[in-house]
């Protein structure tokens, strides 16, 4: 009897079984972060300048088709017209993919006109820093042997360029003098996210091959200096030090006979660092230096 009594009580005890069963986490095999450049990002931004060149061609495209459309139908005419229209075509899409191919051209010969400008700057110190800075965060963001170069100017800036099929990237002895060492990785890691983001041959597109203001802008892109600090800091894991970069560029008080004050970097202003040195502080632009500053410390 006391048998019976002891099995029923322990049927009756709650089970330790009955609780939450452990789910082990399983990760999205999808999930990406939102500060790593996307496939699709790049290659939207490597085919802007395509896209652009595209649109310039419209007009004529519209017309070349419509006289290519009435040489086909002119069939009725005599038989050997639509050979003519396919010839027209044939000949056309020639001349529109060389002209791709030449907006392409220009925007890689930047690197040597913006190394035209300037004269060679730094100490043997300074060069050492900055090919030390260059080589770790060149292999972080998958970057090939860059250029560098210390040029003569007191203000702050710096660009990473397309020279050919190389890279080149121009930094102001000014800066390699005024700021830590951590605010020139950040520097340098803005640079090279540029590259990892596929901007550079836009902004070089943009700043060497049109004419209006308005255009260079839609070209380059807005607020794409503002993504480039968030790939940067991400990949330094030091938001601080880019910050601290940015913020020596707001605080600054741009010399007259600096190359930042002149007309050749006002049409050059997309490749750069800081590419609105020659106005007061907007916080409207996401590309302002005093907004991305503020932006990365509130990380």
């Amino acid at each position: 009897m006391a048998t019976k009594q002891r099995s029923r009580s322990r049927r009756s005890s709650p089970s330790r079984d009955r609780g939450p069963r452990y789910v082990a986490p399983v990760l999205d095999p999808n999930w990406q972060s939102p500060y790593s450049p996307t496939n699709a990002e790049k290659h939207h931004n490597q085919k802007v300048v395509r896209s652009f060149a595209m649109r310039k061609k419209l007009p004529q495209s519209i017309g070349v088709g419509v006289v290519v459309l009435i040489l086909v139908v002119g069939v009725i005419v005599a038989p050997w017209v639509p050979i003519v229209g396919i010839a027209v075509a044939l000949l056309y899409g020639w001349d529109l993919r060389r002209s791709l191919v030449r907006y392409e051209t220009k925007g890689l010969a930047l690197g040597n006109l913006v190394l035209d400008q300037f004269q060679a700057g730094g100490t043997e110190n300074d060069r050492l820093r900055l090919a030390t800075v260059m080589d770790r965060l060149a292999a972080t963001f998958g970057v090939d042997a860059v250029n560098i170069y210390i040029v003569s100017d007191p203000g702050y800036n710096a660009a990473l360029v397309p020279t050919g099929p190389g890279l080149s990237f121009f930094v102001t002895d000014a800066l390699m003098r005024d700021f830590e060492l951590i605010e020139l990785e950040g520097v340098v890691a803005h640079c090279l996210a540029r590259h990892r983001l596929g901007l550079l041959l836009r902004e070089s597109v943009a700043s060497i091959a049109v004419t209006s203001d308005e255009s260079r802008r839609a070209l380059a892109g807005q607020g794409l200096a503002y993504r480039a600090d968030e790939v940067a800091a991400a990949a330094i894991r030091y938001p601080p030090g880019l910050a601290g970069a940015l913020r020596k560029c707001a605080g600054e008080n741009l010399s007259s006979t600096s190359f930042f004050a002149g007309s050749a970097y006002a049409q050059w202003r997309w490749i750069w660092f800081n590419i609105w040195s020659d106005r007061a502080s907007d916080l409207s632009d996401l590309d302002d230096v005093e907004l991305r500053a503020r932006a990365l410390e509130e990380w």
